[in-house]
């Protein structure tokens, strides 16, 4: 038996001469180590960790004996000190107390930093923007925390609206920052972007973002303005050409579009509701001044613009007539009216036809023949003309005679026939008796006829 032990302890020895033991010290760590930034509503956990002991007993507390605010939990070499979620209560210096029996106390401590930055900001603008008029807008920063070194800056694009920071606030918990600003949107500003940077530079803290932002485009509501109209082909087309005539405006909503035209008596009459006024075949009577009106109707804002169209070309006799009648008397005072339509105005030439003689050249619209006589009567022929070209038309004027009249005359003659039949022998009767009566110095009616038979 002592053999054997003596076996067992040289062997022992030998192990020890290959397989040396090391004896390490008694040591300990915080993971993290020494100082932490942690954000507010996050998870934070602390580990207290041991080499060099077999049996370590671990305690937490704050340097100011304030709650743990956290769960603690041992393990064989390791203690943890989980805080979920992390709190205000959690800023604090955290030490971390471990004893290891004959090996005596260790401690090391942590600081804990807290901020808190969770989200982007939010923009608050109305989506019903006019331009000229005041617009606020609202940047919110949610749950903020150390808020006086918060700074905010509003952007229109890249440039700058207004700066704020919260250097002067005293707040010891999270808050949702609000910075508001009113401005003036132009019409230009339509599509372009308000931007909200938030930063959060707090010197010496590790962490990410330090910036947040957010944008929102802007609808700006305008106009009408700059409207015009363009013709195609042009102001003055020809007779029978197509016209488009187009409105355009600038406007947001997009504006409702009336079209006019101006009437002679200064009334108006409405056609399309469009911004394209198409006018397949254009006439004389298509030329004047047309407008369109457009409305916006959320701003209420109307504006109007308008545009002169002539159509040119060749004259067209609109009308030919004798006033009063093509068949009149002798002696009347005669008209003859031509009107013709064209552009450039037309010159109006009007002749008889039998001599080939005018009888008027002018702009005039009539011609006067005081007191017509037979050779005034024949066919008269009107001939409108402009540099385009030209256009003719005739009529014929009847002149009767006063004494041809029919109806009138031929009892007349048939009365005065039967007249004179009846008196031009009684006449002859007369003076034959009177002749006698004065050879035998006396008259008498009854004899002579007597005689006379």
């Amino acid at each position: 038996m002592r053999r054997n032990r003596k076996i067992k302890v040289e062997k022992a020895a030998e192990l020890m001469c290959v397989f040396p033991f090391v004896v390490k010290g008694f040591e300990m760590e915080i993971i993290p180590a020494e100082r932490i930034v942690a954000q507010i509503g996050g998870t934070l956990i602390l580990t207290c960790n041991t080499t060099g002991c077999a049996s370590p007993r671990f305690s937490w507390r704050t340097q100011m004996d304030s709650p743990l605010g956290g769960k603690v939990s041992n393990h064989r070499t390791y203690s943890t000190l989980t805080m979920n979620p992390v709190g205000i209560v959690n800023s604090h210096s955290y030490l971390c107390t471990v004893i290891c029996g004959e090996r005596g106390k260790k401690e090391k401590s942590v600081k804990v930093e807290l901020y808190s930055f969770p989200s982007d900001p939010v923009i608050e603008i109305s989506q019903s923007l006019v331009a000229g008029e005041p617009a606020p807008v609202i940047c919110r920063i949610p749950d903020v925390y150390p808020s006086h070194h918060l700074e905010v800056l509003l952007k229109k694009d890249e440039h700058v609206l207004h700066k704020e920071d919260f250097s002067d606030d005293d707040s010891t918990n999270t808050e949702t920052k609000i910075v508001t600003y009113t401005f003036h949107p132009m019409a230009e500003d339509a599509g372009k972007e308000i931007t909200c940077v938030a930063r959060l530079p707090i010197a010496d803290m590790d962490f990410e973002p330090k910036e947040r932002t957010a944008s929102q485009k802007l609808n700006v509501n305008f106009g009408p303005q700059n409207t015009v109209i363009t013709a195609s082909p042009g102001n003055s087309p020809m007779e029978g050409d197509s016209l488009n005539l187009t409105c355009v405006t600038q406007s947001n909503p997009p504006a409702q579009i009336v079209w006019s035209k101006h009437l002679a008596e200064e009334s108006i009459q409405h056609l399309i509701k469009n911004n394209v006024l198409y006018i397949p075949r254009v006439h004389f009577n298509d030329s004047g001044r047309y407008s369109c009106e457009v409305i916006n109707l959320v701003t209420n804002k109307t504006e109007e613009a308008t545009v002169d169209i002539i159509i040119q070309g060749a004259p067209v006799i609109t009308k030919l007539s004798i006033e009063p009648s093509t068949t009149v008397q002798e002696g009347e005072n005669v008209s003859i009216q031509c009107s013709a339509e064209s552009n450039p105005p037309p010159k109006i030439i009007l002749r008889r036809k039998s001599d080939n003689a005018d009888i008027g050249t002018s702009s005039a619209r009539s011609i006067l023949l005081p007191s017509v006589t037979f050779q005034n009567g024949g066919d008269y022929e009107c001939v409108a003309e402009n540099k385009y070209g030209n256009s003719k038309s005739e009529i014929t004027l009847n002149v009767k005679s006063r004494l041809e009249e029919p109806d009138q005359m031929i009892p007349f003659i048939i009365a005065f026939s039967s007249v004179a039949a009846v008196a031009v022998p009684a006449v002859a009767i007369l003076i034959y008796v009177s002749r006698q009566a004065k050879i035998n110095g006396s008259y008498s009616l009854v004899k002579a006829l007597r005689l006379k038979v």
